[in-house]
């Protein structure tokens, strides 16, 4: 698993996707922290991470699109394949390597913070609170858009499906108020990733929540491998 995750680590940094999606996120950033610093006051920094938290969502299938479908489209997949490594290792080395490039920018939204918190006494609760239900949410949006990438050869088809998926978690709340029938309310409650990660916003660290996203990044990441396994044997 370490190999595949320097490899693929290795290709994010080699190509210009790891910087462009870093450079745009951290510059998007750095505008609503101006923002932030022009109202001069540091209670609006938890506005930063809600205003880009879309962004963070969408930045995912570009980051994850190429995972699976370029490997196909170009006959690498072929090499990992019928590489002397598990299917497990293969997609969870992807994962972590994925998930890290989405880190990064996450740890470099908090250089604004620290220095205005140099001057200022900012709310830190709900300031790693917001990082961290990013985090987690996006944990799983990587898993989810690593298996679309792995059911297609095509990478655009891989990223808009995956938006199309990352729209629909953040609307589904609304779809749960519009629908009479009580179990289809409560099931969609039950599934919204809205709902687990608007409670780490409010500076709370919930386990039940912690445990939903790493679930299902865990059950994508098992179905990622299962797909590889069955091309293996194919």
């Amino acid at each position: 698993m370490r190999a595949i995750f320097k490899r693929e680590l290795n290709s994010y940094f080699h190509s210009p996707i790891a910087y462009v999606c870093i450079g745009v996120l951290l510059a998007l950033y750095g505008f609503f922290y101006y923002n932030v610093l022009l109202l001069q006051t540091s209670t609006y920094i938890s506005s930063v991470y809600s205003s880009m938290f879309l962004f963070n969502m969408l930045v995912i299938p570009i980051i994850t699109m190429r995972s699976f479908s370029e490997e196909r489209k170009n006959k690498t997949d072929q090499a990992l394949l019928t590489a002397p490594v598990g299917t497990y290792a293969i997609a969870f080395g992807k994962f972590l390597a994925a998930l890290l490039v989405f880190a990064i920018s996450l740890v470099g939204s908090l250089i604004p913070a620290l220095v205005i918190g140099i001057f200022s006494s900012p709310n830190w609760a709900i300031i790693f609170g917001n990082i961290l239900g990013t985090l987690f949410y996006g944990a799983a949006m990587i898993a989810i858009s690593m298996f679309l990438s792995s059911l297609t050869e095509n990478q655009i088809v891989a990223a808009i499906s995956s938006m199309g998926v990352a729209v629909f978690l953040m609307v589904i709340d609304q779809i749960s108020s519009i629908v009479s029938n009580t179990v289809v309310t409560q099931i969609i409650s039950w599934i919204s990733f809205n709902t687990r990660y608007k409670t780490f916003t409010s500076g709370v660290f919930d386990l039940s929540s912690l445990v939903f996203f790493l679930s299902v990044a865990a059950a994508f990441v098992f179905l990622t491998a299962r797909r590889l396994e069955g091309r293996r044997w194919n």
